[in-house]
């Protein structure tokens, strides 16, 4: 999800791809024994990295080699990148992480999607036993797990409720329904 949108563009999503037999057991295990893990053709850990912060440099040099932007802009982009984030502290990081990943992750399945896979999001497992299994550092949030595979159609029951639009979109202010 090379293009997906993050905030200054930081890049904050890591995923690992679990195809492992042995490794996805432990998978499944660690998300309450969820049949869809089990089914999976692979299951991806989707994470969100806290210090993406610290790469704003890094991210904005091509610009600034390429001529694109002068010494001046590049500071002026990369130092208000940094304060903010410092300024905002751990749940800044955090919440960021999660966001930016979030919207990687829903990248990655439309695009799964349109080459005809199947994927489905899970809250449900053990952050610090993923954590383990996986040998996740500590700058890092295991945000979501997708699993990844083509549906089985013979057992596919019929969609639950969807809101209609107007119970959740309302215009210039918010309005309860």
């Amino acid at each position: 999800m090379k293009f997906a949108p993050s905030a200054f563009n930081l890049q904050h999503a890591r995923y690992i791809i679990v195809n492992d037999e042995d490794t996805k057991h432990r998978v499944y295990e660690a998300a309450q024994k969820q049949s869809k893990v089990k089914a999976a053709s692979a299951v991806i850990l989707v994470l969100g990295d806290t210090e993406a912060y610290l790469q704003a440099g890094k991210i904005n040099e091509g610009l600034l080699h390429l001529g694109v932007i002068d010494q001046r802009e590049y500071e002026d982009t990369v130092s208000p990148i940094q304060r903010f984030y410092e300024k905002g502290g751990e749940s800044l990081k955090r919440d960021e992480a999660i966001r930016n990943a979030s919207l990687s992750a829903m990248l990655f399945m439309l695009a799964a999607k349109e080459k005809g896979w199947d994927t489905c999001p899970m809250i449900g497992f053990d952050p610090e036993a993923i954590r383990q299994i996986l040998r996740i550092p500590d700058q890092y949030v295991p945000v979501l797990m997708i699993t990844i595979g083509k549906e089985d159609l013979s057992g596919q029951r019929a969609r639950g409720y969807r809101k209609p639009v107007g119970e959740f979109v309302s215009y210039n202010q918010f309005q309860s329904k």
